[in-house]
């Protein structure tokens, strides 16, 4: 599998000129990816002011991804402040190339930033089945808590999309680290760059993993677009070889 990682800074709270910052990445992009894989909040920045930009899943920024998704023949995931029955939603999009949608709602909601004042947390995991891969998308905060990405249903796999601050890079590249190895599955995490209007500075480093930890594309602080190619039968390989999976805790998950 091919994976495109759009690393860039965005424009504060202004939907419109995000999504033409990306049709310009995703054009230049030479050979069409499986995948393209967008920040968290990729059409706002991380606001938490989400009453000034939330859309609707019916909302040009999902009609936006579906039509990339149909027009490049790939399917696109990234974040966006969605409000719906009265509640705000830090929601992540995964769009198939016939422009079906699959959601998940953030678990793990940013308290450091107020997020869990103003957003409503997701429950459940999203496990994609897509061109044989067995793909698992989480956001930013959700790399903190590996019971949560704990590899438990054969994931090939585990995304991540973030905005992720420079002040704590250090964490970003540890536990993106981290997951890979005891997950042994893929892991590539999407980060934006830039500064917020809050101050915030962000480093990019967007990057991807193999199942051992070493670095399939390392991490970056460029804007622009990251092209990956995947290996699944070599990561299952070693997966199967190594069998550390096999000795994995049995868990429930609760509240």
């Amino acid at each position: 599998m091919k994976i495109a990682l759009i690393q860039t800074s965005l424009v504060w709270e202004s939907p419109e000129d995000n999504r033409a910052n990306f049709t310009k990445l995703i054009d230049g992009i030479a050979q069409v990816p499986d995948l393209i894989v967008l920040p968290e909040m990729f059409a706002t920045g991380f606001t938490m002011k989400p009453e000034r930009v939330a859309e609707t899943t019916e909302g040009d920024t999902v009609k936006w991804m579906q039509k990339t998704a149909r027009d490049k023949g790939c399917a696109i995931t990234g974040s966006l402040a969605i409000k719906e029955n009265g509640n705000y939603y830090n929601r992540l999009f995964f769009v198939l190339p016939d422009g079906e949608i699959h959601t998940y709602d953030k678990r793990h909601l940013f308290s450091l930033a107020g997020e869990d004042k103003e957003y409503t947390a997701g429950a459940d995991r999203l496990i994609i089945s897509y061109r044989g891969w067995t793909i698992c998308p989480l956001v930013c905060y959700d790399l903190r808590f590996p019971v949560f990405s704990r590899n438990t249903e054969d994931i090939d796999l585990l995304l991540y999309v973030a905005n992720w601050p420079t002040v704590r890079v250090a964490a970003w590249n540890a536990l993106l680290k981290a997951r890979a190895i005891e997950n042994m599955c893929y892991v590539a995490g999407v980060n934006r760059t830039g500064q917020d209007n809050n101050g915030h500075d962000y480093p990019g480093q967007s990057q991807v993993l193999d199942c051992l930890g070493a670095y399939a594309e390392p991490p970056s602080a460029n804007e622009g677009v990251l092209v990956v190619e995947l290996d699944k039968e070599n990561m299952l390989a070693t997966r199967n070889k190594l069998g550390f999976l096999n000795d994995r805790d049995s868990f429930s998950l609760q509240g």
